[in-house]
């Protein structure tokens, strides 16, 4: 196994597209796993610790434009405000010790359903900068997951940064594990209000063959909130606008029966999940609206 230790982000790039195979590392918290356990053995490692860009983000304008490798407790300490819910996904993270190493472009290269930070980053809408020597694209995070651990990215690129609109309303993060910490999601689920376009956008992990949406779920509440007039009333949901909702998030699920969980159960727990968290954002939303008006 070679060691490829660029000095910078060009250099990197030319790295990348000489040995297409080279596996970025950075954190290491998924691929030193891996290798670890001999799951993995690349003929090339592409360490990008020596970027500084990759550790930086930027909050200008609408956007977070946050670096591959800024780590979960940069998010959670800087980024509550803008990014909600992807601050809470960092506080299920692992331990201590992996929060200020593990970052979301290691999540999103790694591109495994139980990655925390995916139901987030598909609530919130996010897009995906991809770089190479041929230049950047930006990928719809609802594009970026292609197959189990695999995503859209060609061999020659490189993730450089994520691209998230900043919360224009609540957004709320759920987690299913054996314990309180330092486990793997059974299942997990995000949710996003978006008032100023009134639109509701989830985000399921851990119960499917990749991360994914809740289509149908959405359709149905975003008309509900709308024909019911709930946006512009603050009233609570209806109990049974909030139970079709939980429903069709577990119908959008695709699980596996493992060592963490069965299929039947994750259903379930996203279901569970996806009143509960509907419930705390409305609430925070009429809570908004109240100190508003």
């Amino acid at each position: 196994m070679d060691f490829l230790r660029p000095a910078g982000w060009e250099e990197a790039l030319a790295a990348k597209a000489e040995h297409p195979t080279a596996v970025p590392i950075a954190g290491g918290t998924d691929v030193m796993v891996e290798i670890n356990f001999d799951h993995r053995r690349p003929a090339y490692l592409l360490d990008l610790n020596r970027i500084p860009e990759l550790h930086e983000w930027e909050t200008g304008g609408d956007h977070v434009r946050l670096g591959a490798s800024v780590p979960y407790t940069k998010i959670m300490e800087n980024l509550r405000a803008e990014l909600p819910g992807l601050a809470l996904a960092s506080h299920t993270v692992a331990s201590p010790q992996i929060r200020n190493r593990g970052g979301v472009g290691g999540n999103l290269g790694t591109a495994s359903p139980a990655g925390d930070a995916h139901p987030a980053l598909l609530a919130a809408g996010a897009e995906v900068e991809a770089e190479s020597v041929r230049g950047t694209r930006l990928i719809p995070i609802d594009e970026f997951y292609t197959g189990v651990k695999r995503n859209a990215l060609q061999p020659d690129e490189l993730i450089r940064a994520v691209r998230i609109r900043k919360a224009d309303g609540p957004q709320q993060f759920s987690k299913v594990g054996t314990r309180n910490a330092m486990v793997i999601a059974v299942c997990a689920f995000g949710l996003a209000l978006h008032p100023g376009t009134r639109t509701v956008r989830t985000g399921i992990g851990s119960a499917a063959p990749t991360p994914v949406r809740a289509g149908a779920a959405e359709e149905f509440l975003n008309a509900a909130l709308e024909e019911g007039g709930f946006w512009d009333s603050g009233r609570g949901i209806t109990p049974s606008v909030v139970r079709r909702f939980a429903e069709l998030c577990a119908a959008a699920c695709d699980p596996i029966d493992d060592v963490r969980g069965t299929a039947g159960y994750r259903r379930h727990a996203v279901g569970v999940m996806a009143r509960r968290t509907l419930t705390w954002t409305w609430e925070s939303y009429r809570d908004a609206s109240k100190g508003g008006a």
